[in-house]
């Protein structure tokens, strides 16, 4: 179970929220942030920014959801994770990418 299940609709969003054993919070987050995701208790917590269109809500759920599908989160090394930051963002857009296109071929 993954992405690209929901991505071709073969699973809900809850369905793959409740595999990671994750959940998305709506707030307010700083100007130029969509949202982020944490592990805090074997729980994944989402925050993604209210005030988005719908598309971009939905674009960065399935950015946060690849994180948690790369094991991003699951680095042994957090003081090496914060310099990686922008690796892991690449690496999170190019996945699903890779994923949308792969859906069209």
């Amino acid at each position: 179970m993954g992405i690209i299940d929901l991505l071709n609709k073969e699973i809900t969003q809850q369905e793959l929220l409740n595999y990671y054993n994750a959940c998305i919070t709506y707030t307010t987050l700083p100007s130029k942030v969509n949202g982020y995701v944490f592990q805090y208790k074997g729980i994944y917590n989402i925050f993604v920014e209210k005030n988005l269109s719908y598309y971009k809500k939905r674009r960065t759920i399935l950015h946060e959801l690849a994180h948690i599908e790369l094991n991003q989160l699951e680095q042994s090394n957090k003081d090496l994770f914060a310099f990686q930051i922008d690796k892991f963002e690449d690496e999170a857009d190019n996945y699903i990418k890779f994923l949308l296109e792969s859906r069209f071929k």
